[in-house]
């Protein structure tokens, strides 16, 4: 695997979707394409990722904050911000509402171990690769598998 950079095991065409792009299109995509997750763009640029994770979000229950009504006020317990994103992606009906917008990224020439290293430490199966802020490809645990086997 020595010296072999993010643009030798890549995926060139890549799936991709939009912002407006309805949420049983990119569950019926991710089936018939046997894939977990795509990025979301405007023209080339990458504005958020979506997986598997996102859309099963739609049917997980939100889970109300607790609180405590004290001397007319309500004290809340939980973060208020977290279940605004929850409810935000169990009603979400298009990409833009259940994709995950800090996108984590690769550049092309980046090698396969920085972008293992990087998949393991943010917990990620799959990153955009770009060159100059645009799309050019994405790199899934199982590229990095495959180069490997090849070694």
């Amino acid at each position: 695997m020595e010296n072999l950079k993010a643009t030798d095991i890549m995926i060139k065409n890549v799936l991709t979707v939009t912002e407006d792009t309805p949420v049983k299109e990119v569950a019926k995509m991710f089936a018939e394409n046997r894939i977990g997750g795509a990025p979301v763009v405007q023209g080339k640029i990458v504005v958020g990722m979506i997986t598997e994770d996102d859309l099963i979000m739609q049917d997980v229950k939100v889970h109300f904050p607790t609180y405590i009504h004290f001397l007319d006020s309500f004290i809340y317990l939980g973060s208020l911000k977290r279940f605004e994103q929850e409810l935000r992606k169990a009603v979400g009906a298009r990409a833009k509402d259940v994709m995950s917008k800090e996108v984590v990224s690769v550049n092309e020439n980046d090698s396969v171990e920085d972008i293992a290293t990087l998949m393991v430490d943010k917990r990620i199966n799959r990153v955009p690769v770009l060159r100059k802020g645009e799309l050019v490809g994405i790199v899934t645990k199982g590229d990095i598998v495959r180069a490997i086997s090849r070694t």
